[in-house]
């Protein structure tokens, strides 16, 4: 049988997915559902994207290495997007379904912590919200026990003679990203005399502030969906995700704007 549009994408059991709790169901439990299993597949691409990133930069191919940070840019304005999308339901919309979610919540995406691994932000603690065994601790599992991409790119660096100290370079990287003076001075090189190589740090910034971009609109629609009140699986709501905002994923990054 040849390979149509629809057997490749796999379109029937896609379309298959979505399967409402709600008695009725609630109509706009239908967008709920939708919008948040687009976000895991763009988690998904993101995740694909920057560890072909990572394999980039330690190769040392800055060209394929801008070109893939580029497109995850583009990704991250599509997710920033799809909240004006959910914004349109309003608070009354989202309670008459939302007992149905029962203990399930954001905070439980095991692709999102990924992420948060793979970006630095490493925390052990995190392994404890999913089961032993399940797919998902695995592969946490197998993000804590990987280099960041800070680390990467700090490979790269020093592929290209800048000097990055042993210490940083073989670090445990089991352990979160941490500020650098050390490194914060040789990016100060890095921009004065390496243009190639400074780009490629302004893409990282543009990154960097691309992910603060959506969760300050995350924690926005939160608050104007549920206000102050606690999180769906009983998690802290608004109050948690707003002490996610403005703590940059590439701080060393930051620390050195005024010195440029």
């Amino acid at each position: 049988m040849p390979v149509t549009y629809s057997s490749y994408l796999k379109i029937d059991e896609l379309l298959n997915l979505q399967e409402c709790q709600s008695e009725g169901p609630e109509h706009d439990e239908m967008l709920f559902i939708l919008i948040h299993q687009v976000y895991e597949l763009w988690f998904k691409e993101i995740l694909h994207e920057l560890d072909f990133l990572t394999q980039m930069l330690r190769k040392n191919e800055l060209t394929r290495a801008q070109h893939t940070l580029n497109r995850v840019l583009k990704i991250f304005k599509t997710l920033v997007s799809q909240l004006d999308v959910l914004e349109t339901m309003t608070p009354a919309e989202f309670l008459s379904f939302r007992d149905f979610l029962e203990s399930s919540s954001g905070f439980q995406s095991a692709q999102f912590r990924e992420l948060e691994f793979l970006l630095g932000h490493k925390r052990t603690k995190m392994l404890n919200y999913h089961e032993q065994g399940s797919s998902g601790r695995t592969h946490l599992e197998q993000r804590l026990s990987e280099p960041s991409l800070w680390d990467a790119f700090l490979y790269c660096l020093s592929k290209n003679n800048i000097e990055i100290p042993e210490t940083i370079l073989n670090r445990d990287i089991t352990q979160a990203d941490v500020e650098s003076p050390e490194v914060q001075k040789q990016l100060i090189e890095v921009y004065k005399n390496f243009p190639q190589l400074a780009h490629l740090c302004e893409l990282l910034v543009d990154f960097d502030e691309g992910l603060q971009e959506w969760r300050y609109r995350h924690v926005k629609m939160v608050e104007r969906t549920v206000g102050t009140k606690r999180g769906t699986g009983n998690s802290d709501g608004a109050a948690y995700l707003k002490k996610t905002l403005f703590q940059p994923i590439f701080p060393d990054l930051w620390a050195i704007r005024s010195e440029l």
